[in-house]
């Protein structure tokens, strides 16, 4: 792979990682940009003079953009709007298109529980199969996907939960890779007898620090299994890495792999511990957390790969809410906001005298096809389209944009199609930068490759 190719592949998961939406807008402004160079350096404009004319005409795209944003973060009512618009908007190109109404008011829901801190770890989305896209739900408070161990409680109220990351199946010889020596077999129960006082030490440590209940990261076997039960104490084992953290953020509690100074540990609480169904699986649910806004979206579906993509469609939406809740100024989406920020580069090459203006002319350019491309993949007349939205926007009416429904140039902001503004300013810089580092590089030197050995075929 070229790495040019390997430049705009980072860009991608930059943007994914930055905002969590816009990787495909940042990758065709990034290579239409591109394509404008090619045709200006072949006529021999340099690619020096090329980058200044880039960085004005960011600049005033970047203004025209924050000057067309609208803040409702003072309205809870209509920033709910706004939020729920932009959930639609991130859904549509998506696998849950046809659900984007229920699942933009699912994860609205999920991101205002957040209280503003923007926290995704607090979201967990637990996928179980059968059902159908809508019987997926929101629920209040944190899903384990785990079984409680035989002869244990299984409801506990007020619960005081330890969270450990320990070997807890030391309570017997592993008969494997183990190298034992002993002149009768009396010996090797001795052995034994010995590894089952030092598992019985160590629960009675754990359960000197006052828990009702104990979640390890590793397996917990038989035998002290069955102490926790006789102690009246719920242990939950094998509970995975990213569960372990997550459980331990909601509960307020550390994970802790030794007990000798219980005083210096930190126990989680939850109100309740209890087991619930979801279609055939059981599931503990923690309610009343100590971090009140944490849930869990449970979804639903009829294949692992319709799960696996829906999951990966909501994160991008819970994502971009989670920018807005912090950055509460929105923009227009459906290519208007495009179109106005390549007018007013337009404009700005129209005064700036010099080659700088035609590198701001190749920008607009670019910024145009991104409308283009949405008219296209609709199976619409772009040249068509896109021309009617040019010709509104000069006119002054800046809140026109495409309507794929129907095929035609509408306003927008009746249609309800709204975008985050932190996404969009994310997408115009992040491609003229990847652009301008990729026209910087006056070539590529790289090996030749290995020369196969011919085969010999009989």
């Amino acid at each position: 792979m070229q790495p040019r190719f390997c430049s705009v592949s980072d860009l991608s998961k930059v943007q994914d990682d930055e905002v969590g939406d816009g990787t495909t807008s940042v990758t065709v402004l990034a290579c239409e940009l591109l394509r404008g160079a090619e045709e200006l350096i072949g006529k021999k404009i340099h690619p020096q003079t090329i980058i200044a004319g880039w960085r004005q005409a960011t600049d005033e795209a970047r203004r025209a953009l924050r000057d067309s944003a609208i803040d409702n973060g003072n309205d809870p009512e209509k920033f709910k709007q706004d939020l729920i618009n932009i959930a639609k908007t991130t859904l549509s190109s998506k696998i849950l298109t046809e659900q984007r109404d229920y699942f933009a008011e699912l994860s609205v829901d999920a991101v205002l529980r957040l209280k503003g801190s923007g926290n995704l770890d607090a979201i967990q989305i637990i996928k179980k199969l059968g059902g159908g896209l809508r019987d997926s739900y929101l629920d209040e408070g944190f899903l384990l996907d785990k079984k409680i161990g035989v002869n244990q409680p299984k409801r506990v109220e007020n619960a005081q939960i330890l969270i450990a990351n320990t070997s807890m199946d030391a309570d017997k010889i592993k008969v494997f890779g183990a190298r034992v020596k002993v002149d009768a077999v009396s010996k090797v129960a001795e052995l034994e007898v010995a590894e089952k006082e030092k598992m019985k030490d160590k629960v009675a440590k754990i359960i000197k620090h006052n828990c009702n209940v104990f979640i390890n990261r590793q397996l917990i076997y038989n035998y002290p299994e069955q102490l926790f039960a006789d102690a009246g104490v719920m242990a939950i084992e094998h509970a995975d890495f990213e569960g372990v953290e997550r459980l331990a953020l909601v509960t307020g509690s550390e994970i802790v792999s030794t007990f000798d100074n219980p005083e210096n540990v930190k126990l989680g609480y939850c109100k309740l511990i209890e087991e619930v169904m979801i279609g055939e699986d059981k599931l503990l649910k923690f309610s009343g957390v100590a971090l009140g806004q944490a849930c869990t979206i449970v979804l639903r579906g009829a294949t692992q790969q319709i799960l696996d993509e829906s999951e990966r469609s909501l994160h991008d939406a819970l994502c971009v809410l989670s920018q807005t809740v912090k950055e509460t100024r929105t923009v227009y989406g459906a290519g208007c906001s495009e179109m106005l920020m390549a007018n007013a580069v337009t404009n700005l090459a129209a005064k700036t005298p010099g080659k700088e203006a035609v590198a701001m002319e190749a920008y607009a350019k670019a910024l145009r096809q991104l409308p283009t491309i949405i008219a296209d993949n609709a199976g619409y007349d772009s040249a068509q389209l896109i021309s009617e939205l040019r010709a509104a926007h000069t006119e002054g009416k800046t809140t026109m944009g495409l309507d794929m429904e129907n095929g035609e140039v509408n306003d927008v902001a009746q249609l309800g199609i709204t975008e985050s503004f932190q996404v969009k300013r994310q997408v115009v810089l992040s491609a003229a930068e990847a652009a301008e580092m990729i026209l910087r590089v006056d070539d590529i030197i790289k090996a030749a490759p290995r020369q196969r050995a011919p085969d010999h075929c009989m």
